[in-house]
Protein backbone atom coordinates (compact mmCIF):
# COMPACT_ATOMS: atom_id res chain seq x y z
CA UNK A 1 0.00 0.00 0.00
CA UNK A 2 1.23 3.51 -1.02
CA UNK A 3 1.79 5.73 1.72
CA UNK A 4 1.92 9.49 1.04
CA UNK A 5 1.72 12.59 3.01
CA UNK A 6 0.75 16.18 1.83
CA UNK A 7 0.39 19.53 3.38
CA UNK A 8 -0.58 22.28 0.92
CA UNK A 9 -1.35 25.88 1.65
CA UNK A 10 -2.80 25.73 -2.09
CA UNK A 11 -1.18 25.65 -5.27
CA UNK A 12 2.05 26.24 -5.86
CA UNK A 13 2.46 25.78 -2.00
CA UNK A 14 2.06 22.14 -1.90
CA UNK A 15 4.85 19.57 -0.56
CA UNK A 16 4.50 15.54 -0.89
CA UNK A 17 6.12 13.15 1.32
CA UNK A 18 6.66 9.52 0.04
CA UNK A 19 6.51 7.48 3.17
CA UNK A 20 7.17 3.84 1.70
CA UNK A 21 11.02 3.80 2.06
CA UNK A 22 11.37 5.66 5.61
CA UNK A 23 10.90 3.86 9.06
CA UNK A 24 7.21 4.18 10.13
CA UNK A 25 6.98 6.16 13.45
CA UNK A 26 5.62 3.98 16.36
CA UNK A 27 1.63 5.49 17.44
CA UNK A 28 2.70 6.75 21.04
CA UNK A 29 6.14 8.18 20.06
CA UNK A 30 4.13 9.82 17.00
CA UNK A 31 1.60 11.73 19.39
CA UNK A 32 4.03 12.69 21.67
CA UNK A 33 6.43 13.92 19.19
CA UNK A 34 2.76 15.91 18.19
CA UNK A 35 2.14 17.20 21.75
CA UNK A 36 5.86 18.37 22.29
CA UNK A 37 5.85 20.56 18.52
CA UNK A 38 2.37 21.49 19.87
CA UNK A 39 3.65 23.35 22.78
CA UNK A 40 6.55 24.54 21.48
CA UNK A 41 5.20 26.72 18.52
CA UNK A 42 2.32 27.90 21.92
CA UNK A 43 -0.63 26.26 19.81
CA UNK A 44 -3.87 26.96 21.32
CA UNK A 45 -7.20 24.31 21.59
CA UNK A 46 -9.18 25.48 18.54
CA UNK A 47 -12.47 23.81 20.03
CA UNK A 48 -13.92 25.70 22.82
CA UNK A 49 -14.41 22.78 25.06
CA UNK A 50 -10.33 23.11 25.12
CA UNK A 51 -10.63 19.84 24.01
CA UNK A 52 -7.78 18.88 21.93
CA UNK A 53 -7.92 15.82 18.92
CA UNK A 54 -4.93 14.55 16.99
CA UNK A 55 -6.31 16.33 13.57
CA UNK A 56 -6.64 19.62 15.39
CA UNK A 57 -3.07 19.52 16.76
CA UNK A 58 -1.63 18.00 13.50
CA UNK A 59 -3.53 21.69 11.40
CA UNK A 60 -2.53 23.48 14.27
CA UNK A 61 0.77 22.70 14.47
CA UNK A 62 1.19 22.84 10.35
CA UNK A 63 -0.25 26.05 10.55
CA UNK A 64 2.02 27.54 13.05
CA UNK A 65 5.32 26.23 11.52
CA UNK A 66 4.11 27.54 8.63
CA UNK A 67 4.48 27.04 4.93
CA UNK A 68 8.41 27.54 4.46
CA UNK A 69 9.42 25.35 7.22
CA UNK A 70 8.10 22.60 4.34
CA UNK A 71 9.61 24.46 1.67
CA UNK A 72 12.94 25.35 2.89
CA UNK A 73 15.58 22.27 2.45
CA UNK A 74 17.08 23.40 5.60
CA UNK A 75 13.82 21.75 7.88
CA UNK A 76 13.51 19.49 5.81
CA UNK A 77 14.46 16.56 8.70
CA UNK A 78 11.73 18.06 10.58
CA UNK A 79 8.84 18.37 7.82
CA UNK A 80 9.82 14.44 7.31
CA UNK A 81 9.26 14.06 11.04
CA UNK A 82 6.17 15.79 11.12
CA UNK A 83 4.72 13.64 8.38
CA UNK A 84 5.81 10.18 9.86
CA UNK A 85 4.20 11.52 12.78
CA UNK A 86 0.82 12.54 11.85
CA UNK A 87 0.68 9.68 9.54
CA UNK A 88 1.39 7.38 12.22
CA UNK A 89 -0.66 9.14 14.84
CA UNK A 90 -3.47 9.09 12.49
CA UNK A 91 -3.23 5.45 11.23
CA UNK A 92 -3.41 6.07 7.66
CA UNK A 93 -1.03 5.63 4.65
CA UNK A 94 -2.22 8.64 2.88
CA UNK A 95 -3.05 12.08 4.28
CA UNK A 96 -3.90 15.49 2.95
CA UNK A 97 -3.45 18.39 5.36
CA UNK A 98 -5.14 21.50 3.56
CA UNK A 99 -3.85 24.30 6.11
CA UNK A 100 -5.72 26.70 4.24
CA UNK A 101 -9.21 24.92 4.32
CA UNK A 102 -7.93 23.53 7.97
CA UNK A 103 -9.62 20.55 6.73
CA UNK A 104 -7.50 16.61 6.93
CA UNK A 105 -8.55 14.01 3.74
CA UNK A 106 -7.28 10.47 4.23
Amino acid sequence: MRSQFTVTWGEPATYRFDLDEVQPMPHELARTWLDDQFHFFGCDPIRPTGKVLTADKILCVAEAAGEERFRDRNHRAWAMAFARAASAALGKPAVTVDVKAQALAY
